[in-house]
Order: structure tokens, then sequence, then C-alpha cells
């Protein structure tokens, strides 16, 4: 198949580029997966085993992504597992994007206790999202991948196994566009969580960035409820919230709150 359109993302880093030890399959790309490390540093990957396409790693102290390139855009990568006889995943026209960080909210809890920086996919910092989004973008004008999405990225460990998110086969043959780990089928991870995809694809767009809302408190705490397989790792669950109206006034009041404190600082900046 002939691969069209620049194969490597500007600015990204090749320094550890596995496409001579992994040759992988040469595709069009259409879709756009996207995971989370679970960890604070570039992983091995087993040394581009299971590497995927490119790594995104945040750079706090210059509040940039710094990009990390293992195979050519339109090559296979090796993040997805991919079961005998079922359907394709890796070589099935998709680019991996790894963004260095966490999804679950535990570890997001350990992580800040400790005072170790982080990135925690449902609270992505303004200057995380417009890199995506400058990714996502790129990728649409350089290789026609539909800026689009149309799935629910539900809160890990919701996410995680046979989750209503999780895409059939014939679904996923289909689909193009953006997806999470915890869309692919065959796979049973549920990274990358609540993962902020409206607003990457609305700033790609040329939108402003609505980092602050990628779910509903509905969303977390009521759809998200539900306890992680027996089969997860952390086998972690999340009891239901009973006083939703009581909890719905604080998440009011906490968003009003942070809306006075954004106008003050904009009537500060105007006033400097």
């Amino acid at each position: 198949m002939t691969r069209t359109g620049p194969q490597k993302y500007p600015g990204a880093s090749t320094t550890y580029w596995y496409g001579v030890s992994y040759k992988g399959s040469e595709m069009e790309t259409n879709v756009i997966v996207w995971h989370s490390t679970e960890g604070t540093a570039l992983p091995s990957y087993g040394g581009g085993a299971s590497a995927p396409t490119l790594s995104a790693v945040p750079d706090f102290a210059r509040k940039k992504l710094v990009w990390y390139q293992h195979f050519d855009f339109d090559v296979s990568s090796r993040a997805l597992v991919n079961k005998a006889g079922g359907v394709e995943t890796n070589t099935l026209n998709v680019c991996q994007v790894e963004v260095v960080g966490t999804c679950d909210a535990a570890t997001h809890a350990k992580w800040q206790k400790a005072g170790r920086q982080h990135l925690y996919m449902p609270e992505l910092p303004d200057w995380v999202v417009r890199d995506l989004a400058a990714f996502a973008k790129w990728a649409h004008e350089q290789h026609g991948v539909p800026l689009s999405s149309g799935l629910t990225f539900r809160a890990y460990p919701a996410s995680y196994g046979a989750s209503s998110v999780r895409m059939t086969g014939a679904r996923w043959n289909s689909f193009k566009g953006h997806c999470g780990h915890q869309h692919v089928p065959e796979n049973d991870h549920g990274d990358p969580g609540a993962f902020p995809m409206a607003a990457i694809l609305d700033a790609a767009k040329g939108g402003t960035p609505d980092k602050e809302t990628p779910m509903s408190y509905r969303d977390v705490w009521e759809q998200d409820a539900a306890p992680a397989p027996d089969s997860s790792p952390t086998k972690k669950t999340n009891p239901t919230w009973k006083p939703i109206s009581f909890l719905r006034e604080i998440y009011d009041l906490a968003r009003e709150t942070r809306d006075l404190v954004r106008d003050i600082r904009d009537q500060q900046k105007k006033g400097a």
C-alpha cells in the first residue's frame, strides 16, 4: 500500500525509533487511538515490542508536550492486543498516541499526596489540550483523519474490560476518527479514562478548549459507579453516590467560584 503525506510529526524526536526492529504494516491511517501510560516518564515499551506510534511527554516547566515518534505515521505500531481469529487492531489503519500520565483517580491521589508532578487525564491543563489538538489538526490536514469521535470516554475503572463503550468488531471495522484504548475490541484496558476528547477536537477545529467539563457530575457519580472486573489488576470499586442533589449543589458552587476567580484574573490582566 502506498503511503501518502508526511510520515514524521514536525518536532517529534526519533531518539527511540523502533521502525527498524519492528517493520510493521503499511496503511493509510484514518483512526487515532489515544492511550495513557499510567506512569510519569517515557516507557521503554519492551524495546519497542509494545510501542505506540508516538508518545507525548509533559514538560511542566515549559508548559508543552515533548513528542517522541517510534514508527512512521502510516505504519502499524504495537500498543494494542490483537487476538487470533478476530478483527485486526494494530494494523487496521490506526495511529496510536500514548500520553504520559494516569487516568486512574486512585493513582492520581497517591501521586498528588507524594508531590509527584503528573498529568491526570480528566483534568488536563490548557497547554496539554492545546498541544494534543495541534497533533489532531495535523493528522486531519495531512492525512485526512476526521476531527470527530462520537464516542463516550468513560472514567476508569468503569471503562475497563467489557464496558458499554467497547466497540463491537463490526463497529471497529467501520470506525474513523478518534477513540481510546477503552473502545478497541479484543482489548480490556480502560485508558485514557475520562479523556477530554471533545475539548481537544474543538480546539483542533479552532474553538476554545473547555477542559473543565469533559464529563458531567452525573457521568462521574452515576454512570461510572460500577466496580472493576475481577480480572482488573487493582480491582477497585467506585460506590454509587446517593445524595446526588446535594453533590450537584457543591459541583455548581465550585464552577461558579472558578468562573468568579477567572473573571477577577481577567480584570487584573486588563488593568496591568
